[in-house]
Protein backbone atom coordinates (compact mmCIF):
# COMPACT_ATOMS: atom_id res chain seq x y z
CA UNK A 1 0.00 0.00 0.00
CA UNK A 2 1.87 3.35 -1.36
CA UNK A 3 1.02 6.21 0.45
CA UNK A 4 1.57 9.85 0.65
CA UNK A 5 1.80 12.04 3.46
CA UNK A 6 1.37 15.48 3.48
CA UNK A 7 2.00 16.86 7.08
CA UNK A 8 2.16 19.95 8.81
CA UNK A 9 4.65 21.14 11.55
CA UNK A 10 3.74 22.78 14.90
CA UNK A 11 5.82 23.55 17.73
CA UNK A 12 5.67 20.22 19.73
CA UNK A 13 3.63 18.17 17.80
CA UNK A 14 3.59 17.10 13.86
CA UNK A 15 -0.14 16.76 12.60
CA UNK A 16 -0.96 14.53 9.80
CA UNK A 17 -4.54 14.48 8.03
CA UNK A 18 -5.78 11.07 7.37
CA UNK A 19 -7.65 12.25 4.15
CA UNK A 20 -4.76 13.36 2.59
CA UNK A 21 -3.37 9.91 2.50
CA UNK A 22 -3.51 8.54 -0.83
CA UNK A 23 -3.27 4.67 -1.17
CA UNK A 24 -2.31 2.30 -4.04
CA UNK A 25 -0.70 -0.93 -3.22
CA UNK A 26 0.59 -2.99 -0.51
CA UNK A 27 3.60 -2.05 -0.80
CA UNK A 28 3.48 0.61 2.52
CA UNK A 29 6.18 3.02 1.04
CA UNK A 30 6.13 7.15 2.12
CA UNK A 31 7.59 9.41 -0.91
CA UNK A 32 8.53 11.85 1.47
CA UNK A 33 9.39 12.04 5.29
CA UNK A 34 7.81 14.67 7.15
CA UNK A 35 9.68 17.63 8.35
CA UNK A 36 11.54 17.62 11.67
CA UNK A 37 9.79 20.23 14.34
CA UNK A 38 13.14 20.53 15.74
CA UNK A 39 14.91 21.82 12.43
CA UNK A 40 12.06 24.07 11.33
CA UNK A 41 12.01 25.82 14.98
CA UNK A 42 15.36 26.38 14.46
CA UNK A 43 15.38 27.92 10.87
CA UNK A 44 13.30 30.70 12.12
CA UNK A 45 10.30 29.25 9.17
CA UNK A 46 6.74 30.02 9.85
CA UNK A 47 4.48 27.24 10.44
CA UNK A 48 2.63 25.54 9.16
CA UNK A 49 5.29 24.45 6.72
CA UNK A 50 3.35 23.59 2.73
CA UNK A 51 4.30 20.36 1.87
CA UNK A 52 6.42 19.95 -1.35
CA UNK A 53 4.82 19.98 -4.70
CA UNK A 54 3.75 16.48 -5.47
CA UNK A 55 5.36 15.17 -8.39
CA UNK A 56 4.72 13.18 -11.42
CA UNK A 57 5.45 9.72 -9.50
CA UNK A 58 3.59 10.48 -6.19
CA UNK A 59 0.48 12.49 -7.88
CA UNK A 60 -3.08 11.00 -7.09
CA UNK A 61 -3.28 9.18 -10.72
CA UNK A 62 -0.20 7.36 -9.44
CA UNK A 63 -2.40 5.91 -6.40
CA UNK A 64 -5.94 5.06 -7.43
CA UNK A 65 -8.50 3.44 -4.87
CA UNK A 66 -10.03 0.30 -6.37
CA UNK A 67 -13.54 1.02 -8.04
CA UNK A 68 -14.90 -2.32 -6.48
CA UNK A 69 -15.49 -2.91 -2.99
CA UNK A 70 -14.49 -5.81 -1.96
CA UNK A 71 -18.03 -5.77 0.58
CA UNK A 72 -21.00 -5.42 -1.15
CA UNK A 73 -23.45 -2.77 0.28
CA UNK A 74 -26.47 -2.56 1.91
CA UNK A 75 -29.57 -2.29 0.04
CA UNK A 76 -32.18 -0.96 1.46
CA UNK A 77 -35.55 -2.78 1.14
CA UNK A 78 -39.32 -1.92 -0.35
CA UNK A 79 -42.15 -1.85 1.70
CA UNK A 80 -45.80 -1.02 0.72
CA UNK A 81 -47.22 1.59 3.12
CA UNK A 82 -49.93 -1.38 4.35
CA UNK A 83 -46.91 -3.03 5.80
CA UNK A 84 -46.53 -0.93 8.53
CA UNK A 85 -49.97 1.30 8.55
CA UNK A 86 -53.76 0.51 9.25
CA UNK A 87 -55.55 -0.09 5.93
CA UNK A 88 -58.09 2.24 7.23
CA UNK A 89 -56.63 5.33 8.92
CA UNK A 90 -57.66 7.35 5.56
CA UNK A 91 -61.78 5.93 5.48
CA UNK A 92 -63.91 8.83 4.93
CA UNK A 93 -61.08 11.23 3.49
CA UNK A 94 -60.76 12.47 0.18
CA UNK A 95 -57.66 13.22 -1.74
CA UNK A 96 -57.73 15.84 -4.52
CA UNK A 97 -54.33 15.21 -6.70
CA UNK A 98 -53.11 17.14 -9.65
CA UNK A 99 -51.16 15.39 -11.88
CA UNK A 100 -52.62 12.32 -10.49
CA UNK A 101 -53.44 10.61 -13.87
CA UNK A 102 -49.39 9.25 -13.91
CA UNK A 103 -46.39 8.45 -12.62
CA UNK A 104 -44.84 9.69 -8.67
CA UNK A 105 -48.25 11.30 -8.30
CA UNK A 106 -50.61 8.26 -9.28
CA UNK A 107 -48.47 6.07 -7.01
CA UNK A 108 -49.05 8.39 -4.01
CA UNK A 109 -52.83 8.40 -5.10
CA UNK A 110 -53.52 4.73 -5.23
CA UNK A 111 -51.00 4.12 -1.81
CA UNK A 112 -53.52 7.38 -0.24
CA UNK A 113 -56.77 4.96 -1.37
CA UNK A 114 -55.29 1.71 -0.36
CA UNK A 115 -55.75 3.11 3.02
CA UNK A 116 -59.59 3.62 2.74
CA UNK A 117 -59.38 7.11 0.65
CA UNK A 118 -61.76 8.09 -2.41
CA UNK A 119 -59.64 10.58 -4.80
CA UNK A 120 -60.55 13.02 -7.42
CA UNK A 121 -57.42 13.13 -9.90
CA UNK A 122 -56.47 16.25 -12.11
CA UNK A 123 -55.20 16.46 -15.60
CA UNK A 124 -55.49 18.34 -18.76
CA UNK A 125 -56.09 14.79 -20.83
CA UNK A 126 -59.20 13.69 -20.38
CA UNK A 127 -58.62 9.88 -21.64
CA UNK A 128 -55.74 9.11 -19.71
CA UNK A 129 -57.57 10.45 -16.26
CA UNK A 130 -60.91 8.53 -17.32
CA UNK A 131 -58.63 5.21 -17.49
CA UNK A 132 -56.44 5.77 -14.70
CA UNK A 133 -59.13 6.53 -12.33
CA UNK A 134 -60.68 3.35 -13.45
CA UNK A 135 -57.59 1.55 -12.40
CA UNK A 136 -56.96 3.01 -9.38
CA UNK A 137 -60.70 2.04 -8.30
CA UNK A 138 -60.03 -1.21 -9.28
CA UNK A 139 -57.00 -1.87 -7.66
CA UNK A 140 -58.13 -0.63 -4.36
CA UNK A 141 -61.75 -0.78 -3.86
CA UNK A 142 -62.14 3.02 -3.34
CA UNK A 143 -64.00 5.94 -5.95
CA UNK A 144 -62.37 7.62 -8.14
CA UNK A 145 -63.12 10.32 -10.39
CA UNK A 146 -61.58 11.98 -13.23
CA UNK A 147 -61.22 15.91 -13.41
CA UNK A 148 -59.92 17.68 -16.48
CA UNK A 149 -58.30 20.52 -15.49
CA UNK A 150 -54.88 22.48 -17.02
CA UNK A 151 -53.40 24.18 -13.59
CA UNK A 152 -52.50 27.24 -15.17
CA UNK A 153 -55.86 27.92 -15.51
CA UNK A 154 -57.60 28.54 -12.46
CA UNK A 155 -61.34 28.38 -13.79
CA UNK A 156 -61.03 24.72 -14.63
CA UNK A 157 -58.91 24.07 -11.44
CA UNK A 158 -62.40 25.45 -9.65
CA UNK A 159 -64.63 23.62 -11.92
CA UNK A 160 -62.51 20.44 -11.14
CA UNK A 161 -63.10 21.33 -7.11
CA UNK A 162 -66.54 21.73 -7.24
CA UNK A 163 -67.44 18.14 -9.24
CA UNK A 164 -64.68 16.73 -6.55
CA UNK A 165 -67.04 18.54 -3.62
CA UNK A 166 -70.35 17.33 -5.68
CA UNK A 167 -69.09 13.48 -5.77
CA UNK A 168 -67.74 13.29 -2.17
CA UNK A 169 -68.71 16.49 -0.44
CA UNK A 170 -65.49 17.37 1.25
CA UNK A 171 -61.60 17.72 0.32
CA UNK A 172 -58.84 16.27 2.99
CA UNK A 173 -55.77 15.94 1.76
CA UNK A 174 -54.39 17.86 -1.45
CA UNK A 175 -51.17 16.99 -3.39
CA UNK A 176 -49.68 19.77 -5.79
CA UNK A 177 -48.15 17.25 -8.37
CA UNK A 178 -48.34 18.65 -11.82
CA UNK A 179 -44.54 19.77 -13.08
CA UNK A 180 -42.79 19.44 -16.63
CA UNK A 181 -39.59 19.69 -17.20
CA UNK A 182 -36.84 19.10 -20.01
CA UNK A 183 -33.01 19.81 -20.27
CA UNK A 184 -31.69 22.82 -21.78
CA UNK A 185 -28.88 25.41 -21.00
CA UNK A 186 -29.95 29.10 -19.64
CA UNK A 187 -28.03 30.17 -22.97
CA UNK A 188 -30.49 28.25 -25.02
CA UNK A 189 -33.31 28.84 -23.08
CA UNK A 190 -35.93 30.52 -24.54
CA UNK A 191 -38.22 32.93 -22.43
CA UNK A 192 -41.55 31.18 -23.36
CA UNK A 193 -39.91 27.63 -22.50
CA UNK A 194 -39.03 28.94 -19.10
CA UNK A 195 -42.42 30.73 -18.64
CA UNK A 196 -43.92 27.20 -19.00
CA UNK A 197 -42.44 25.52 -16.53
CA UNK A 198 -43.00 28.39 -13.95
CA UNK A 199 -46.59 28.15 -14.63
CA UNK A 200 -46.80 24.67 -14.52
CA UNK A 201 -45.26 24.09 -11.23
CA UNK A 202 -45.28 27.11 -9.36
CA UNK A 203 -48.69 29.01 -10.51
CA UNK A 204 -50.53 25.33 -10.93
CA UNK A 205 -49.40 25.09 -7.02
CA UNK A 206 -50.68 28.46 -5.94
CA UNK A 207 -53.79 28.17 -8.40
CA UNK A 208 -54.27 24.58 -6.53
CA UNK A 209 -53.98 26.01 -3.27
CA UNK A 210 -56.66 29.09 -3.70
CA UNK A 211 -59.02 26.65 -5.38
CA UNK A 212 -58.94 24.48 -2.08
CA UNK A 213 -57.85 26.88 0.92
CA UNK A 214 -61.45 27.32 2.21
CA UNK A 215 -62.54 23.23 1.90
CA UNK A 216 -58.92 22.05 3.55
CA UNK A 217 -59.72 24.80 6.91
CA UNK A 218 -63.32 23.46 6.98
CA UNK A 219 -61.94 19.50 7.28
CA UNK A 220 -58.58 20.36 8.49
CA UNK A 221 -56.96 19.04 6.33
CA UNK A 222 -53.48 18.97 4.83
CA UNK A 223 -51.15 19.74 1.56
CA UNK A 224 -48.25 18.25 0.33
CA UNK A 225 -46.31 19.89 -2.56
CA UNK A 226 -44.02 17.57 -4.78
CA UNK A 227 -41.22 19.20 -5.56
CA UNK A 228 -37.33 18.67 -6.09
CA UNK A 229 -33.70 18.68 -4.85
CA UNK A 230 -32.03 19.94 -8.44
CA UNK A 231 -31.83 23.71 -6.48
CA UNK A 232 -30.65 22.46 -3.28
CA UNK A 233 -27.26 22.89 -5.51
CA UNK A 234 -26.46 24.52 -8.94
CA UNK A 235 -28.12 21.44 -11.98
CA UNK A 236 -26.69 21.72 -15.03
CA UNK A 237 -29.65 22.61 -17.89
CA UNK A 238 -32.33 22.76 -14.81
CA UNK A 239 -32.60 26.49 -14.18
CA UNK A 240 -36.31 26.44 -14.95
CA UNK A 241 -37.11 23.74 -12.56
CA UNK A 242 -34.96 24.88 -10.16
CA UNK A 243 -36.26 28.25 -9.93
CA UNK A 244 -40.05 27.35 -10.37
CA UNK A 245 -39.48 24.44 -7.43
CA UNK A 246 -37.79 26.87 -4.61
CA UNK A 247 -41.01 29.04 -5.22
CA UNK A 248 -43.11 26.10 -4.48
CA UNK A 249 -40.86 25.40 -1.56
CA UNK A 250 -41.49 28.64 -0.29
CA UNK A 251 -44.95 28.79 -1.12
CA UNK A 252 -45.66 25.87 1.51
CA UNK A 253 -43.82 27.76 3.46
CA UNK A 254 -46.14 30.65 3.82
CA UNK A 255 -48.96 28.24 3.79
CA UNK A 256 -47.47 26.86 7.24
CA UNK A 257 -47.58 29.97 9.25
CA UNK A 258 -51.07 31.15 7.35
CA UNK A 259 -53.38 28.78 7.59
CA UNK A 260 -51.77 26.51 10.74
CA UNK A 261 -54.21 28.41 12.82
CA UNK A 262 -56.86 27.14 10.84
CA UNK A 263 -56.02 23.71 11.37
CA UNK A 264 -54.59 23.25 7.59
CA UNK A 265 -50.57 21.58 7.63
CA UNK A 266 -48.59 21.84 4.94
CA UNK A 267 -45.32 20.16 3.79
CA UNK A 268 -43.00 19.34 0.49
CA UNK A 269 -42.12 15.82 -1.03
CA UNK A 270 -38.76 16.21 -2.72
CA UNK A 271 -38.54 13.45 -4.79
CA UNK A 272 -34.47 12.47 -5.46
CA UNK A 273 -34.07 10.09 -8.76
CA UNK A 274 -36.54 7.78 -8.64
CA UNK A 275 -36.53 4.88 -11.62
CA UNK A 276 -39.14 3.88 -13.71
CA UNK A 277 -40.67 7.75 -14.56
CA UNK A 278 -40.83 10.06 -17.11
CA UNK A 279 -38.45 12.62 -15.15
CA UNK A 280 -35.88 10.48 -14.70
CA UNK A 281 -36.06 9.15 -18.17
CA UNK A 282 -35.60 12.57 -19.77
CA UNK A 283 -32.78 13.24 -17.02
CA UNK A 284 -30.98 10.48 -16.46
CA UNK A 285 -27.70 9.62 -18.64
CA UNK A 286 -28.04 7.36 -21.66
CA UNK A 287 -24.94 5.68 -23.57
CA UNK A 288 -22.15 3.66 -22.35
CA UNK A 289 -20.35 6.74 -21.38
CA UNK A 290 -23.35 8.02 -18.90
CA UNK A 291 -22.32 8.20 -15.07
CA UNK A 292 -23.86 5.44 -12.64
CA UNK A 293 -25.36 7.38 -9.66
CA UNK A 294 -24.47 6.52 -6.32
CA UNK A 295 -27.08 6.04 -3.33
CA UNK A 296 -25.75 5.28 0.22
CA UNK A 297 -28.72 2.98 0.57
CA UNK A 298 -27.76 0.99 -2.26
CA UNK A 299 -30.60 1.64 -4.76
CA UNK A 300 -32.67 4.01 -6.70
CA UNK A 301 -35.83 5.19 -5.45
CA UNK A 302 -38.71 3.84 -6.38
CA UNK A 303 -42.29 5.19 -6.52
CA UNK A 304 -43.76 3.32 -3.63
CA UNK A 305 -41.19 5.06 -1.76
CA UNK A 306 -42.78 8.34 -2.36
CA UNK A 307 -45.86 6.54 -1.76
CA UNK A 308 -45.20 5.66 1.73
CA UNK A 309 -43.84 8.89 2.37
CA UNK A 310 -47.06 10.81 1.41
CA UNK A 311 -49.33 8.08 3.52
CA UNK A 312 -47.06 9.18 6.88
CA UNK A 313 -47.13 12.65 6.03
CA UNK A 314 -50.95 12.71 5.75
CA UNK A 315 -51.08 10.06 8.56
CA UNK A 316 -52.39 10.73 12.47
CA UNK A 317 -48.59 10.09 13.36
CA UNK A 318 -47.88 13.48 11.00
CA UNK A 319 -50.57 15.57 12.62
CA UNK A 320 -47.73 17.69 14.70
CA UNK A 321 -45.66 18.20 10.92
CA UNK A 322 -46.09 21.23 9.16
CA UNK A 323 -43.41 23.04 7.52
CA UNK A 324 -41.50 20.65 6.77
CA UNK A 325 -39.57 19.21 3.30
CA UNK A 326 -39.50 15.26 3.01
CA UNK A 327 -36.93 14.61 1.06
CA UNK A 328 -37.11 10.97 -0.35
CA UNK A 329 -33.62 9.80 -2.23
CA UNK A 330 -31.82 7.43 -0.37
CA UNK A 331 -28.97 9.91 0.57
CA UNK A 332 -28.08 10.59 -2.51
CA UNK A 333 -28.13 14.15 -2.38
CA UNK A 334 -25.23 14.51 0.15
CA UNK A 335 -22.83 12.63 -2.64
CA UNK A 336 -24.61 13.92 -5.74
CA UNK A 337 -22.82 13.46 -8.79
CA UNK A 338 -23.64 14.82 -12.29
CA UNK A 339 -25.12 12.51 -14.70
CA UNK A 340 -23.24 14.27 -17.51
CA UNK A 341 -18.72 14.96 -17.71
CA UNK A 342 -18.64 18.50 -16.13
CA UNK A 343 -17.76 20.95 -17.63
CA UNK A 344 -17.54 19.49 -20.60
CA UNK A 345 -21.14 18.93 -20.77
CA UNK A 346 -21.28 22.66 -20.26
CA UNK A 347 -18.79 24.07 -22.60
CA UNK A 348 -19.02 21.83 -25.47
CA UNK A 349 -22.95 20.50 -25.05
CA UNK A 350 -22.73 18.90 -28.84
CA UNK A 351 -20.36 16.54 -27.60
CA UNK A 352 -23.00 15.01 -24.70
CA UNK A 353 -25.69 14.98 -26.81
CA UNK A 354 -25.86 11.50 -26.90
CA UNK A 355 -25.86 10.94 -23.26
CA UNK A 356 -29.16 13.01 -22.75
CA UNK A 357 -32.80 12.84 -23.79
CA UNK A 358 -34.58 16.41 -24.06
CA UNK A 359 -33.29 19.66 -25.53
CA UNK A 360 -29.85 21.35 -25.67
Amino acid sequence: MCLHWQSWATPGFVRASLSQWQFADSSFQRFRRPPNPASIRSSGQRYPVKPEPVSALNAPSACALPTTPMVSPFVAPQFSSTDTFKDDIFKGKVLFCTGGGSGICRGMTEAIMRHGASAAIVGRKLDRLTQAAKELSDKTGQKCIPCQADVRQPKTLQEAVAKTIEAFGRIDFVICGAAGNFMAPISGLSENAFRTVIEIDTLGTFHTIKATIGHLRASKGAYIHVSATLHYKGTPYQAHVSAAKAAVDALSNVVTVEEGPHGVRSNVLAPGPIGNTEGMTRLEGKGPNARQLPFPLGRIGSIEDCASAAVFLFSPAAAYITGQVLVVDGGSEHIREMVTPYPLGVLEPEKIKHMIQGKL
